[in-house]
């Protein structure tokens, strides 16, 4: 008989290995047969270097939405606030004269202000997270388009700072220094969520609000300070954004707002199923990256991508529900005497 996924002596049975590492198992199987498809051009240190750079902005943006689904909400604001975010760097930078790191740290503040917002709507407003987000993000999108009147933000001849640009476009140990933010990034999310009484909280909250406040958490405090982290890694992600396009465009944030929540659901479903967590948020967009990247060398035709994320959105629902009800269920045999 098995009990709680593991066999009688104490192994965890292959359901649970499956459903905790099934995920990265599919990263690694995509691998391979991309690089069997083509093995000149995929499975090369270059291809690798690229694929790590262009996605790691997705992947700060995942981390951060990863925040408030820990709670049980949603901040869709998201992709709005990273065009925002990334055009004021620019305009600080490029109009305003500002040095480069007072205008980062100027996005830094805004973005956990704007994430407090978005907590305070829902938590204080009583509004539904998705409204709440969603009208404060079309409200950020109007922002974005009357700060820039609708046009593309240009530097001058002289180009932006190098202490800029070096965030995005400089290397350590071979590698892409984005990495190495993702890695940091989700091992701090990790050491919060996993190691700290805040990430307890905020998981408790997330499963069941009522048992929450029987045992005296401050739900709409832990609540606030959720959107509030997921606005700072928002504006973290505008730093970066700004540093990799260097040129301030008001509509580019819109693009990563689907792949973001993508990779924040179907994180869910591996390494701790049934709730949200860092590491599987990255090896979730490990998946979307290697499989769009794949895809794309094959030669697929542009609607391919949105057909991919819509499908993999919609997967990644599925698997998070049925992984949180299999959480439960088993909890609930737990509790059996």
């Amino acid at each position: 008989m098995l009990t709680n996924g593991r066999t009688p002596r104490g192994r965890p049975s292959a359901g649970r290995l499956i459903g905790g590492y099934g995920l990265l198992a599919l990263a690694v199987i995509l691998f391979a047969a991309f690089a069997l498809a083509l093995p000149d051009t995929f499975p090369t240190m270059a291809n690798l270097t690229a694929i790590v750079s262009a996605y790691s902005i997705t992947a700060v943006l995942a981390l951060g939405a990863m925040i408030p689904v820990t709670t049980g909400n949603f901040d869709l604001s998201l992709g709005y606030g990273l065009g925002l975010w990334h055009v004021m760097t620019l305009l600080l930078i490029v109009n305003a004269g500002w040095p480069w790191p007072a205008a980062c740290l100027a996005v830094l503040a805004g973005g956990p202000a704007v994430g407090a917002v978005n907590g305070l709507l829902v938590e204080f407003a009583r509004i539904d997270s998705f409204i709440a987000t969603l009208g404060t993000g079309s409200i950020l999108y109007a922002v974005t388009g009357w700060v820039t009147q609708g046009a593309r933000i240009f530097p001058g001849p002289q180009g932006l700072p190098e202490g800029l640009t070096g965030l995005y476009d400089s290397t350590l140990l071979g590698l892409p220094t984005p990495v190495f933010y993702v890695l940091a990034l989700a091992a701090a999310l990790w050491l919060v969520l996993e190691r700290l009484p805040v990430g307890r909280y905020l998981y408790v909250i997330g499963s069941n609000p009522r048992a929450a406040e029987l045992v005296g958490i401050p739900i709409r405090r832990y609540v606030v300070l959720a959107f509030a982290g997921s606005g700072l890694v928002t504006g973290f992600a505008g730093v970066l954004l700004a540093a990799q396009q260097q040129i301030g465009n008001p509509s580019v944030g819109l693009d990563y707002l689907l792949p973001a929540f993508v990779a924040a659901l179907l994180g869910s479903t591996t390494i701790k199923p049934g709730r949200a967590n860092a590491w599987g948020t990255v090896v979730a967009i490990a998946v979307l990256a290697i499989g769009l990247s794949g895809i794309s060398q094959l030669g697929a035709d542009f609607w391919v991508t949105p057909l991919f994320n819509g499908a993999t959105l919609l997967v990644a629902v599925g698997l998070a529900g049925y992984s949180a009800r299999r959480r439960a269920r088993t909890g609930r045999v737990r509790s059996l005497p």
